[in-house]
């Protein structure tokens, strides 16, 4: 190997080195949003008797989002999650069917105006 390659790879591997420490940062702020949506679920399943919609699909994507960290700082993958590409899209969930809410009755309303 020559000397610019060496440096080349040493180079990169410091820019690596960087990525990972930012997402290492990254993972723990985002497994302590993750608990808190841990909480909130359990909040609203037992209060409502049914899982959020809103929770479960943010939940699957930050859960997708902290699996995608993982496998860039083990080394399993070398693209780099968000920030620097898409946020992961939720999947449909497995369990629990979420709670609805139905849709508010509109009022009828008249063509002229009341004075």
């Amino acid at each position: 190997m020559t000397d610019l390659a060496k440096r080349h790879a040493r180079e990169s591997l410091l820019i690596r080195l960087l990525w990972m420490v930012l997402f290492f940062i990254a993972w723990n702020i985002a497994e302590l949003l993750l608990g808190l949506v841990v909480l909130l679920q359990l909040g609203y399943r037992l209060f409502y008797a049914a899982p959020s919609a809103n929770l479960l699909s943010f939940g699957d994507s930050l859960s997708q989002y902290l699996a995608q960290i993982g496998r860039f700082m083990t080394f399993n993958r070398d693209d780099k999650p968000w920030p620097v590409s898409d946020w992961p899209t939720a999947q449909p969930p497995e369990g629990e069917a979420p709670h609805s809410v139905p849709p508010a009755a509109h009022p009828v309303r008249d063509e002229e105006p009341k004075l």
